[in-house]
């Protein structure tokens, strides 16, 4: 996992895979650093697949074929303005090494076992989507917030958690090791959105 910060004149836009933009850290947003500078349109130059949220923690963004989702409180979808902003946001151009189909049922634990064994030696991080139809994605997402802005672990107790039952959609998402915590959310980090692109939210 390399790591280089950039002044936004260092930006450039590139469609490079396996190369990982992000906008702030999560340390910044577990603070309560929730306005952002980067909008959704310059977002949409370093990736097609990825996850964050809007600002003022204004829902749970699902990146998905160059689309950007928002999902609100209660998990209804709808896509962003590019003209909106991210104060966290992670994105990637998708090409995926690894490709797998898995007849038989999983539960969570099974699936992301699954992925640890599936990933290529050697990686500690990558970037996730599955494909497929769920019997159950347990899900939330956070109401927005007004300043000044509450640390993220205040937010996330009043949290909302709904259940989407008997849906098709994708899981977007990445793994990263124990030691990019505060910089990233260590182990798995994952959002959804159905395929009608109606429901959706961070992955529970």
């Amino acid at each position: 996992l390399h790591v280089e910060t950039l002044r936004r004149i260092d930006l450039h836009a590139e469609h490079e895979p396996h190369l990982l933009f992000q906008a702030s850290t999560i340390g910044a947003l577990l603070d309560g650093a929730y306005e952002g500078d980067v909008a959704f349109a310059e977002l949409a130059e370093h990736g097609d697949m990825g996850l964050g949220t809007l600002n003022a923690l204004d829902g749970e963004m699902i990146a998905l074929d160059g689309r950007f989702f928002r999902a609100d409180v209660d998990g209804r979808i709808n896509e962003v303005d590019p003209e909106e902003r991210t104060p966290f946001a992670v994105v990637v151009w998708f090409e995926p090494t690894v490709e797998f189909e898995s007849a038989a049922p999983l539960d969570n634990d099974e699936l992301l076992a699954l992925l640890d064994k599936r990933m290529p030696a050697g990686a500690t991080s990558c970037a996730v989507r599955v494909d497929g139809e769920f019997e159950l994605v347990r899900a939330r997402s956070v109401p927005r917030q007004e300043p000044p802005y509450r640390p993220l672990t205040e937010v996330v107790a009043e949290q909302h958690v709904f259940e989407l039952r008997e849906v098709g959609g994708t899981i977007v998402g990445f793994r990263f090791p124990d030691y990019a915590e505060g910089l990233e959310v260590s182990g798995y980090h994952l959002h959804f959105v159905t395929d009608d692109r109606s429901r959706g939210g961070h992955v529970l």
